[in-house]
């Protein structure tokens, strides 16, 4: 017979079974949702097991110790914190959560932080939409994408997994929301240094700093907590095009204050005055008249930048790059990087200015052909240019001489004669003059015959009587022509002593006449006569033979007289 205080099957039956087994195990649900502290009884392939001073032991998954893969470090008898989760229903045992405990006394210490407005400590592991995930000591927190860094970040792959300083901006532990920003660490603590920095700044100050941005005119230098610019011409002493050339981003560098204005702040740093001056004694390196090979930096309109050493560079002006090629772009005699030997022609070490010759190192081509062929030898070219006052005759490949429109020919007139020759046309010419300081080289081709009117212009003389056949009129006088080579012109105030006779119409084309010669130009080969003069000069000697009008003697007589002898004579 059973006992009163044994549970009949009856008993268990009408009442709940769920009841019965909280008061055999002795639960206490008020443990549910907090954290306690536990002894590890023991282990199992998955889980821990602890005794929390319960009736019952609890267990606690192995996962929750440690990473995937990486064996926990914990034994039996340490003693932990642990949260406890809930009671199993069917064995009794109890849900314990480590991950949750360090989360709640991770909650319990933020909130303390938030409320003094310290910072915390975390980590970024995490990223996602907007932002990135932050593990503050077990509880997660939401970094915005804007709150990273103080300007745009690229590459935030360095700030990951890395454990720094943040500030709660808000957080909710209801909602498990907690906001957190890297950027007002970082603003505060660049305040804090920069303040320190600037008042101990002065020029001519030493300091290392960081590459923070680059741009196409200089460098952003982070000092720590102060910026500076770094301008392009301060990187260094040789030609830079771009700061990227030497600089990249991240890059620690040390750098000098070259000027600092307190009121605004601005800080200009340098480089290259960390280094020896290239320029000091360039010019007992570098004399003027020597020769040198350098490397071609830069081209512009005007010449091209010649570096001859790092950091010393020479321009050669395009007036100074080539003896033949004028008014052509440097960039058609020499190419960025092209080794080139050049003369040095100037330096000016307080301008740091060093003018350079490319032609100087040529021989002059016009000083070689004034050596190769000296005035009246022959020359033979192709016609490169026919210009409106002369031919242009290839010498060679660089140099030109010209033949001018009168010397193309002894009898026709310039404009005829050019019409003799065309471009392509291969001539023989005469050298006549070679200067070489303006580059010129005169040429001739009827040089290369005799002069028909040599004898002609040897024999006449000023103030000879010579027969002329005309052969042309024009408004002004009249052309003619001595012994058929000579040319000479007549003026109409010389046609005749009487000025109703100073008519060219009354003259033909092909008739022959007297005149005087009033001057003779051999270089041009061309006479001024006169027939004025000619008949004056005939009537004083027919006066000072026949008779004057002083004897009583009229002109007509005199002139009658001297005609009726001439036909005697005749």
């Amino acid at each position: 017979m059973a006992s009163a205080a044994t549970p009949t099957a009856d008993h268990f039956r009408g009442e709940d079974f769920a009841t019965l087994l909280d008061e055999t195990l002795g639960r206490d649900t008020g443990f549910e949702g907090s954290v306690v502290r536990g002894r590890i009884v023991r282990l199992t392939d998955e889980f821990a097991i602890v005794d929390v001073g319960l009736k019952s032991e609890g267990r606690v998954s192995l996962r929750e110790f440690a990473p995937p893969g990486v064996t926990p470090d914990i034994k039996p008898g340490d003693v932990i914190e642990l949260y406890v989760e809930r009671y199993e229903d069917r064995d009794g045992s109890i849900v314990l959560s480590r991950e949750k405990a360090r989360r709640e006394e991770a909650w319990t210490n933020l909130e303390k932080a938030f409320e003094a407005n310290q910072r915390v400590n975390g980590t970024i592991y995490g990223r996602v939409k907007g932002g990135f995930t932050v593990d503050l000591g077990g509880a997660m927190a939401f970094l915005p994408g804007s709150q990273v860094d103080i300007r745009p970040v690229r590459d935030v792959g360095p700030l990951m997994g890395v454990p720094q300083p943040f500030q709660i901006l808000k957080m909710d532990r209801a909602r498990g929301n907690i906001v957190v920003s890297r950027r007002a660490v970082l603003e505060e603590t660049r305040a804090e240094q920069r303040s320190e920095l600037i008042q101990g700044l002065t020029e001519g100050m030493i300091l290392d700093g960081v590459v923070k941005n680059i741009t196409d005119y200089g460098a952003f230098v982070d000092l720590g907590g102060v910026d500076g610019l770094l301008h392009v011409t301060d990187i260094a002493w040789k030609r830079i095009n771009h700061p990227s050339e030497a600089l990249q981003i991240g890059q620690p560098v040390r750098v000098q204050v070259i000027r600092f204005n307190s009121d605004t702040q601005r800080i200009s740093l340098g480089m290259k005055q960390l280094e020896a001056d290239p320029w000091e004694n360039v010019a007992l390196k570098y004399p003027p008249g020597a020769r040198y090979s350098g490397r071609v930096t830069n081209i512009t309109d005007y010449g091209a930048f010649v570096e001859l050493e790092p950091g010393v560079e020479g321009l050669v002006h395009v007036s100074e790059m080539s003896w033949t090629k004028k008014n052509v772009h440097p960039g058609k005699i020499v190419a960025t990087s092209q080794e080139v030997d050049v003369m040095v022609l100037d330096v000016d070490s307080a301008k740091r200015r060093i003018s350079l010759g490319l032609k100087q190192v040529q021989r002059n081509p016009w000083e070689q052909f004034a050596e190769e062929h000296k005035v009246g030898s022959t020359v033979e070219g192709e016609i490169r240019n026919i210009t409106e006052f002369g031919l242009f005759v290839g010498l060679s490949a660089d140099i030109d001489g010209m033949v001018h429109m009168s010397d193309l020919s002894w009898d026709e007139a310039g404009e005829e004669a050019m019409k003799n020759y065309e471009k392509g046309q291969v001539v023989k010419a005469k050298v006549l003059d070679v200067d070489v300081e303006k580059e010129r080289i005169s040429l001739g081709i009827k040089q290369l015959q005799e002069d028909p009117a040599a004898d002609v212009l040897t024999s006449v003389q000023k103030g000879a009587i010579v027969t002329c056949t005309v052969t042309a009129i024009q408004s002004n006088g009249i052309e003619v022509k001595v012994d058929d080579v000579l040319t000479g012109f007549i003026r109409r105030a010389e046609l005749a002593r009487d000025k109703a006779e100073q008519r060219p119409e009354r003259f033909a084309v092909g008739e022959r006449v007297d005149a005087k010669v009033v001057s003779v130009d051999r270089a041009a080969r061309k006479l001024a006569l006169t027939i004025k003069g000619r008949e004056v000069e005939e009537d004083k000697q027919a006066i000072n033979e026949y008779g004057s009008s002083d004897s009583g003697a009229s002109l007509g007589d005199i002139l009658g007289a001297a005609i009726r002898r001439r036909n005697t004579d005749a």
